[in-house]
Protein backbone atom coordinates (compact mmCIF):
# COMPACT_ATOMS: atom_id res chain seq x y z
CA UNK A 1 0.00 0.00 0.00
CA UNK A 2 1.25 3.24 -1.06
CA UNK A 3 1.55 6.00 1.50
CA UNK A 4 -0.23 9.11 1.54
CA UNK A 5 0.55 12.33 3.80
CA UNK A 6 -1.13 15.63 3.33
CA UNK A 7 0.46 18.72 3.04
CA UNK A 8 -0.49 19.91 7.09
CA UNK A 9 1.83 16.05 7.63
CA UNK A 10 4.19 16.98 5.04
CA UNK A 11 4.68 20.47 7.03
CA UNK A 12 4.84 19.19 10.46
CA UNK A 13 7.43 16.91 9.23
CA UNK A 14 9.37 19.06 7.44
CA UNK A 15 9.65 20.95 10.91
CA UNK A 16 9.94 18.36 13.62
CA UNK A 17 13.00 19.03 15.10
CA UNK A 18 15.73 16.50 14.37
CA UNK A 19 18.93 15.60 16.01
CA UNK A 20 22.07 15.64 15.24
CA UNK A 21 24.86 14.05 16.81
CA UNK A 22 28.06 16.71 17.38
CA UNK A 23 29.65 14.88 15.38
CA UNK A 24 27.64 14.66 12.33
CA UNK A 25 29.98 16.47 9.57
CA UNK A 26 32.84 14.04 10.54
CA UNK A 27 30.98 11.05 10.01
CA UNK A 28 29.95 12.19 6.42
CA UNK A 29 31.89 9.54 4.64
CA UNK A 30 30.09 8.25 1.41
CA UNK A 31 30.82 5.00 -0.31
CA UNK A 32 31.35 4.33 -3.86
CA UNK A 33 28.32 2.79 -5.44
CA UNK A 34 27.72 2.15 -9.05
CA UNK A 35 29.39 5.09 -10.30
CA UNK A 36 28.51 7.86 -7.70
CA UNK A 37 29.46 8.45 -3.96
CA UNK A 38 26.58 7.42 -1.23
CA UNK A 39 26.01 8.14 2.28
CA UNK A 40 23.11 7.03 4.46
CA UNK A 41 22.17 8.24 7.72
CA UNK A 42 18.79 7.59 10.13
CA UNK A 43 18.36 10.22 12.25
CA UNK A 44 15.42 10.42 14.82
CA UNK A 45 12.66 13.27 15.24
CA UNK A 46 12.15 14.90 18.41
CA UNK A 47 8.65 13.83 18.51
CA UNK A 48 9.34 9.95 17.83
CA UNK A 49 9.10 9.98 13.66
CA UNK A 50 11.79 8.19 11.80
CA UNK A 51 13.52 9.83 9.04
CA UNK A 52 16.48 8.96 6.78
CA UNK A 53 19.33 11.54 5.12
CA UNK A 54 20.43 9.97 1.81
CA UNK A 55 23.75 12.18 -0.07
CA UNK A 56 24.36 10.90 -3.40
CA UNK A 57 26.63 12.41 -5.94
CA UNK A 58 27.98 11.22 -8.86
CA UNK A 59 32.02 10.42 -9.03
CA UNK A 60 32.04 12.20 -12.86
CA UNK A 61 30.36 14.95 -12.32
CA UNK A 62 30.09 17.19 -9.30
CA UNK A 63 26.84 18.79 -10.04
CA UNK A 64 24.94 15.51 -10.45
CA UNK A 65 23.67 14.95 -6.90
CA UNK A 66 20.95 14.58 -4.68
CA UNK A 67 20.74 15.46 -1.15
CA UNK A 68 17.36 13.72 0.61
CA UNK A 69 14.98 13.67 3.67
CA UNK A 70 12.66 10.64 3.39
CA UNK A 71 10.06 10.02 6.20
CA UNK A 72 9.85 5.71 7.44
CA UNK A 73 6.42 5.58 8.48
CA UNK A 74 6.43 3.09 11.20
CA UNK A 75 5.23 -0.39 10.61
CA UNK A 76 6.00 0.13 6.82
CA UNK A 77 9.45 -0.33 4.72
CA UNK A 78 8.04 2.25 2.51
CA UNK A 79 10.17 5.57 2.27
CA UNK A 80 8.75 9.04 1.55
CA UNK A 81 10.56 11.78 0.20
CA UNK A 82 9.95 14.74 1.44
CA UNK A 83 12.45 16.84 0.27
CA UNK A 84 15.33 16.67 -2.39
CA UNK A 85 17.35 18.94 -2.74
CA UNK A 86 19.09 18.47 -6.73
CA UNK A 87 22.12 19.29 -8.94
CA UNK A 88 22.31 21.50 -11.78
CA UNK A 89 23.03 18.10 -14.30
CA UNK A 90 19.25 17.75 -15.77
CA UNK A 91 16.54 19.37 -16.90
CA UNK A 92 13.31 19.48 -14.76
CA UNK A 93 9.54 19.47 -15.51
CA UNK A 94 6.70 19.93 -13.29
CA UNK A 95 3.36 17.87 -14.88
CA UNK A 96 0.90 20.04 -13.23
CA UNK A 97 2.52 23.30 -13.98
CA UNK A 98 3.57 22.57 -17.49
CA UNK A 99 7.02 23.90 -16.76
CA UNK A 100 10.24 23.16 -17.60
CA UNK A 101 13.91 24.45 -15.87
CA UNK A 102 17.67 23.84 -15.74
CA UNK A 103 19.44 24.23 -12.70
CA UNK A 104 19.75 24.05 -9.35
CA UNK A 105 16.15 22.96 -7.70
CA UNK A 106 14.44 21.73 -4.52
CA UNK A 107 11.78 18.60 -5.20
CA UNK A 108 8.73 19.00 -1.86
CA UNK A 109 6.37 16.83 -1.01
CA UNK A 110 2.84 17.65 -1.83
CA UNK A 111 -0.56 16.15 -1.28
CA UNK A 112 -1.57 17.50 -4.81
CA UNK A 113 1.05 15.62 -7.23
CA UNK A 114 0.10 12.39 -4.87
CA UNK A 115 -3.30 12.77 -5.49
CA UNK A 116 -2.34 13.62 -9.24
CA UNK A 117 -0.69 10.15 -9.62
CA UNK A 118 2.51 11.54 -9.82
CA UNK A 119 5.43 10.73 -7.11
CA UNK A 120 5.47 12.71 -3.93
CA UNK A 121 7.83 14.73 -4.09
CA UNK A 122 7.49 14.91 -7.96
CA UNK A 123 7.27 18.74 -7.80
CA UNK A 124 10.52 21.18 -7.94
CA UNK A 125 11.21 24.77 -7.78
CA UNK A 126 14.38 25.79 -9.30
CA UNK A 127 16.61 27.95 -6.45
CA UNK A 128 19.71 30.15 -6.29
CA UNK A 129 20.12 29.04 -2.44
CA UNK A 130 22.82 26.60 -3.10
CA UNK A 131 25.56 26.32 -6.15
CA UNK A 132 27.22 22.65 -4.91
CA UNK A 133 26.61 19.85 -3.27
CA UNK A 134 27.91 20.76 -0.01
CA UNK A 135 25.91 23.91 0.12
CA UNK A 136 22.57 21.85 -0.67
CA UNK A 137 23.30 19.58 2.43
CA UNK A 138 23.78 22.79 4.58
CA UNK A 139 20.58 24.44 2.74
CA UNK A 140 18.55 20.99 3.60
CA UNK A 141 20.26 20.81 7.57
CA UNK A 142 18.94 24.45 7.46
CA UNK A 143 15.59 24.02 6.27
CA UNK A 144 14.41 20.71 7.48
CA UNK A 145 14.48 21.39 11.50
CA UNK A 146 17.97 20.16 12.45
CA UNK A 147 19.68 20.79 15.24
CA UNK A 148 22.58 19.68 17.01
CA UNK A 149 21.92 16.95 19.92
CA UNK A 150 24.47 17.26 22.51
CA UNK A 151 24.40 21.11 23.53
CA UNK A 152 20.49 21.58 21.83
CA UNK A 153 22.21 23.82 19.66
CA UNK A 154 21.15 25.37 16.34
CA UNK A 155 23.09 24.81 13.44
CA UNK A 156 23.74 28.73 13.36
CA UNK A 157 25.71 28.19 16.80
CA UNK A 158 27.34 24.94 15.23
CA UNK A 159 29.49 26.91 12.62
CA UNK A 160 26.42 26.70 9.96
CA UNK A 161 24.95 30.54 9.44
Amino acid sequence: MTIQLNDEKIGSLLAERKLLPEDFLSQLKPKSKHGHKEYEKDILGESGSNFRLIFRQSELNPLDFSVMLVYLPKGSNQQFRLRRYNGKSHEHGNHIERNKFYGFHIHTATERYQQSGYREDTYAEETTRYADYHGAIECMLKECGFMISAKNRSLSQWGMS
